[in-house]
C-alpha cells in the first residue's frame, strides 16, 4: 500500500533498512514509475539536475525475441518477457552498488506487475508460462534491495497522450488511447499492492514540472521529506 514500508522476512532486502542512517543517506536509490509518456526520463533528468544526484535511464537494448514476437506474440511472449526482465534486475543489481545517490528511470518491478501482466490478461502469455515467469519475478524480487523510494508518475490518457505527441516518436503514434488505459489500470494496482518500498504518488495532470518551476520545487522538497524518514507535503492544490 502507498506509504507503506514492509520487507519479506529472511531476505536480502531487508539489508537496506540499516544502510545508513544520517540526514539524506549517503546512498540513496530512488525510482520513477509511471505510464509511458508520464514524463519520467524528463524528471531524472530535472531531479538529478537540482540535487546532483545520477541519473539512471531506461536503457535501450536490442531484445533477441521481438521480431518472432512480433510475428507470433503468444508463442514468443513469454521468451521476450524473461528477456526484459533478467535485463533489468541485472540493472537494478548493478545500481546497488553505485555509491552515488540515483535517480532511475523506470523500475524492475513494472515489467513484471504492468507489462508482462498486460500481455498476460490480452492473452498473449498462457497461463502456464505467465505462472513460471511470476515464479522468476517472485524470486528475484527476495534477492534484489527494493529501492529507497518509489515515485509514481499519475496521469490520465489525454495528458499521456498530449505529451506522448510533444516527442513526436513515430512508433508511439501507433499507441492506442485504448492500450494506456488498460496500462493505467495495471499501474493503479501494481501501485496499491506494492508494500516493499514507500511510494510517492505525483499527480501530474495538474503538476507541470517541466513548465511550473514551483511544481518541480514541490517534488524535489517532498522526495527529500520522505528520504529524511518524514511524511512531506503532499502536493496542495495551490500548486
Amino acid at each position: 500500500m502507498a506509504g507503506e514500508f514492509t520487507v519479506p522476512p529472511g531476505t536480502l532486502a531487508g539489508a537496506r533498512i540499516v544502510r545508513y542512517a544520517v540526514g539524506l543517506r549517503m546512498k540513496t536509490y530512488v525510482v520513477l514509475a509511471g505510464n509511458i509518456g508520464a514524463g519520467k526520463s524528463t524528471l531524472v533528468r530535472l531531479m538529478c539536475e537540482k540535487l546532483g544526484w545520477e541519473p539512471y535511464y531506461e536503457p535501450v537494448t536490442e531484445n533477441p525475441y521481438l521480431d518472432d514476437f512480433y510475428k507470433d506474440m503468444r508463442k514468443w511472449a513469454f521468451h521476450s518477457q524473461v528477456f526484459f526482465l533478467t535485463y533489468r534486475a541485472r540493472a537494478h543489481r548493478a545500481l546497488m552498488d553505485v555509491p552515488r545517490p540515483v535517480v532511475q528511470d523506470r523500475s524492475f518491478y513494472e515489467d513484471a506487475e504492468v507489462f508482462a501482466q498486460a500481455l498476460h490478461r490480452q492473452g498473449a502469455m498462457s497461463d502456464r508460462d505467465w505462472e513460471t515467469y511470476q515464479a522468476l519475478y517472485r524470486t528475484l524480487t527476495t534477492l534484489l534491495a527494493p529501492p529507497d523510494l518509489v515515485v509514481y508518475l499519475r496521469a490520465s490518457v489525454s495528458t499521456l497522450r498530449a505529451r506522448i505527441a510533444l516527442r513526436g516518436r513515430d512508433f508511439e503514434a501507433r499507441i492506442t488511447d485504448s492500450y494506456l488505459s488498460g496500462l493505467n489500470t495495471l499501474y493503479e494496482e501494481w501501485i496499491a499492492g506494492f508494500a516493499l518500498a514507500p511510494i510517492l504518488v505525483v499527480p501530474s495532470d495538474r503538476l507541470d514540472f517541466v513548465k511550473d518551476s514551483k511544481g518541480l520545487d514541490a517534488i524535489v522538497s517532498t522526495v527529500t521529506e520522505r528520504l529524511r524518514g518524514r511524511q512531506g507535503e503532499l502536493f496542495p492544490k495551490t500548486i
